[in-house]
């Protein structure tokens, strides 16, 4: 699999989503046997214009457990009391699931212990055995 060469627009992929309303448990009191305050965010990888094929792989290696067998990216938010505000945390979470998927890492450089913190590691080290040989029980003494 080839790192695509550059990431959508999570704006764009916003159009193909399709939001699901449903009443929603917690906080709301009678409020909540009422309205459908729950929203989920269902997004279909495979049937997406916007993605090329390169693009759809690389997401669904990125977002792994979040995407279903049929392809499908489900985002759900209840944790606010309103219906506007749970799409706008929905919303919020895709954005950042698509820019972190996309996001290519930074190799670590190697490097090597500097000479002062190899020193440092040897008298902790050397620090550490005193300690433990302060605890023995015997004395060293010659007989």
């Amino acid at each position: 699999m080839m790192v695509p060469d550059a990431s959508p627009d999570p704006d764009l992929l916003l159009n193909e989503c399709i939001f699901i309303a449903s009443r929603s448990s917690g906080k709301g009191g009678q409020n909540v046997n009422k309205v459908s305050t729950k929203v989920s965010l269902r997004f279909d990888i495979g049937l997406s214009g916007q993605l090329d094929i390169g693009q759809k792989e690389w997401l669904v290696a990125k977002l792994g457990g979040r995407v279903s067998l049929h392809g499908i990216l489900q985002i759900t938010s209840q944790k606010e009391r309103t219906q506007l505000g749970n799409k706008k945390a929905v919303i919020a979470r895709f954005r950042l699931l698509v820019a972190k998927a996309f996001e290519i890492p930074v190799k670590r450089k190697a490097t090597r212990p500097s000479k002062s913190s190899k020193e440092r590691r040897l008298n902790d080290k050397s620090r550490t055995g005193e300690r433990k040989a302060e605890r023995s029980g015997f004395p060293d003494t010659d007989y």
